[in-house]
């Protein structure tokens, strides 16, 4: 092989690694993206990103069951006919607990105003004693389900890449929203509205 040629090669070779590199990295909210800033915090951040989905677009029911934080058992099918919204949080992700008090305030609006809605947190590797006692801090009063080893999780059908989560689930309970990230109320409630007229 020429010199000349080997030269082109090699330049080709490092063009394509470049045009590699850059398109790993082009997620800010990548795994890589976030290891890559060096700050440690041992979860990938969701960056706000809201995904919906039209009712010919939804897939299978979501089927989700577990134990609660108060000991008692929770069964999707106990929400049946209603709009369900999990939240997948962690005491150790700041971002879930700066959403959580949004969180309570849209379920209160709901609860008072009599809405088929139901919320329910997914509470990820805290304990129940470390779990509790972050929520009974921020004054949150719906539901959460216990660390199970990720078996809530695999019910998700793969909607939970990062942390927080929040699944909106229409009345028959396929998955019709999703934001990956920290979510305010007005989010939260303008994505229930729509989910509760499009059933």
């Amino acid at each position: 092989m020429s010199a000349s040629r080997r030269t082109v090669l090699t330049a080709l070779g490092g063009m394509f690694a470049t045009a590699t590199l850059a398109a790993c990295s082009s997620d800010p909210n990548s795994v890589s993206a976030q290891a890559n800033k060096g700050d440690s915090k041992g979860y990938v951040a969701g960056d706000g990103t809201i995904e919906q989905l039209a009712v010919s677009q939804r897939g299978k029911p979501v089927q989700l069951d577990g134990t609660l934080l108060d000991g008692k058992t929770w069964s999707s099918s106990s929400a049946d006919g209603k709009v369900v919204v999990l939240n997948v949080w962690g005491a150790w992700c700041p971002p879930c607990q700066n959403e959580l008090p949004h969180l309570q305030s849209a379920w209160a609006g709901w609860q008072a105003a009599g809405q088929p809605v139901v919320m329910l947190g997914i509470n990820q590797r805290d304990s129940v004693q470390r779990a509790q006692a972050t929520l009974a801090k921020l004054k949150v009063t719906y539901p959460s389900l216990a660390e199970d080893g990720g078996k809530a999780l695999l019910s998700l059908q793969g909607k939970v890449r990062a942390y927080p989560t929040t699944l909106v689930l229409d009345k028959e309970h396929r998955i019709a929203a999703r934001v990956s990230g920290e979510v305010t109320e007005a989010t939260l409630k303008g994505l229930v509205d729509d989910v509760l007229k499009s059933a």
